[in-house]
């Protein structure tokens, strides 16, 4: 199944994406992240339809089996999740101070990569645990 990356960040209200391999395509939504996963793919579905429609070029990988992956800046990862892990949490995860986290909620301050990838291995790392566990 391919993998098609989508560009997300978070707005006042909801959320923005962009999709590098449909130049010109933005996607802006308000509410919640499931709320902006169900209109991505309607608003994806649309536009390769008109694609079709028209005659004109659009990426072949459309055409099969195809999933998106999310790529968030770390601003809009800590805001989607923010009622589901609390910053201390995220803190006791990946070893970075709350009150750094807090900047980064927050868009006062970016984080360093290695920071980024601090937050992303220790999500990653917690996303295999949960997989492993059953009830």
């Amino acid at each position: 199944m391919e993998k098609i990356v989508v560009n997300v960040a978070k707005t006042a209200e909801g959320y923005t994406a962009s999709i590098d391999i449909l130049p010109g395509w933005v996607l802006g939504t308000t509410g919640v992240f499931d709320d902006f996963k169900k209109e991505l793919q309607e608003s994806v579905n649309i536009y390769i339809e008109w694609a079709k429609e028209d005659g004109d070029e659009y990426p072949s990988v459309f055409d099969g089996e195809y999933e998106f992956e999310y790529k968030f800046d770390v601003e809009s990862l800590l805001y989607c999740y923010n009622g589901i892990f609390t910053r201390s949490a995220i803190s006791r995860l990946t070893g970075i101070n709350e009150k750094q986290l807090g900047h980064y909620a927050c868009g006062r301050s970016l984080p360093r990569p290695e920071q980024k990838r601090k937050i992303t291995a220790a999500l990653h790392k917690l996303g295999k645990e949960l997989i492993a566990v059953s009830v």
